[in-house]
């Protein structure tokens, strides 16, 4: 992650020890003790708090930490947000996307905490991915010298999105048992529209003219693995990393060889070197949504609205048959 974006060491220890202050001011009140009896459940940010709302259902009240619009790898915690950690029955968080929650979470202590990173399997992803390795062969496809590293967008891949779920669900049942029939009656129905989504993925990307598309953010190294695709990012999977001359020579050149015709970019970071590559090439630009957040901007109400979306956008720019 870009360092720049970093809460310093000493700003969050301070922020941590006053967040602790409050909840014990608080006394730590656990959801076992509310009036609503609901379990207190706090998510990092939309991908995890989805999983949570979905699963969670009328058995719990997620709180999430990443305002809609804020750019995740962005978020700065407040005091009062760091206390509000330390009060959660259960929490829900990806590793690696934002640090400052990383180091938040793991001072707050609480029992039932899960990293979605943990329920699926992490690969390697650098600026290019090639979808067409074949099992067993590894899935490092960073060119030399390009930024490297456990890729964290598993939410984009239905097919791993489908596994934390799972696993998100057999997690609340333990944290709340005397309600684990309804998690998993909701985990199944979750599981049940994230298959069929994966199925629509899987036909609508079968056959097209080209396989190759250029995102601004390299966040679709798993959605690109898993259907054939061949992912160009002109930055890393850090959204703000600056490309060099080199990388913008190297995706112009990808662009003609390829039959390329859109640059993607994202609803919440900036769209300047997406259109400054598109003009220089003559490529349209088009919205490919990391699912970070939802927006008022964003093509669709909550996760499986805006992936239907990108899967259309996928198709109309890499010309599905």
């Amino acid at each position: 992650m870009n360092v720049r974006r970093l809460i310093p060491t000493t700003a969050l220890a301070t922020a941590v020890t006053l967040g602790l202050v409050t909840l014990s001011a608080c006394g730590g009140t656990s959801a076992s003790g509310k009036e609503d009896g609901k379990l207190d459940v706090v998510a990092s940010f939309y991908p995890m708090q989805f999983l949570a709302e979905r699963i969670g259902g009328d058995h719990v009240s997620v709180t999430t930490l990443t305002k809609p619009g804020v750019e995740p790898h962005d978020l700065e915690l407040k005091p009062k947000q760091i206390g509000e950690l330390g009060e959660a029955d259960y929490i829900l968080y990806l590793k690696g996307i934002q640090p400052a929650v990383d180091d938040a979470i793991k001072q707050a202590g609480v029992k039932n905490t899960v990293d979605a990173g943990t329920l699926t399997e992490l690969e390697e992803h650098g600026t290019a991915t090639d979808g067409h390795a074949h099992e067993g062969e590894g899935h490092e496809h960073e060119h030399a010298g390009e930024e490297a590293g456990a890729d964290p967008h598993i939410w984009l891949d239905p097919v791993k999105y489908t596994e934390v779920a799972e696993g998100v669900g057999a997690s609340l049942e333990k944290a709340d048992p005397d309600n684990a029939a309804a998690y998993r009656k909701n985990t199944d129905e979750l599981v049940k529209k994230l298959d069929a989504l994966h199925g629509k993925f899987e036909q609508g990307l079968r056959n097209t003219r080209t396989k190759t598309f250029i995102t601004t953010h390299s966040a679709f190294g798993y959605l690109a693995e898993r259907y054939g695709l061949d992912q160009e990012g002109i930055s890393g999977v850090d959204p703000e990393s600056e490309p060099s001359p080199a990388r913008i020579k190297e995706l112009q050149d990808t662009a003609k060889k390829d039959d390329v015709t859109t640059v993607f970019f994202e609803t919440l970071a900036s769209d300047k070197t997406a259109k400054t590559l598109a003009r220089d090439t003559g490529l349209r630009t088009d919205v490919l949504d990391p699912l970070e957040g939802i927006t008022d901007r964003s093509r669709g109400a909550d996760y499986i609205e805006v992936m239907e979306a990108n899967l259309a956008a996928l198709q109309k720019a890499l010309g599905a048959k």
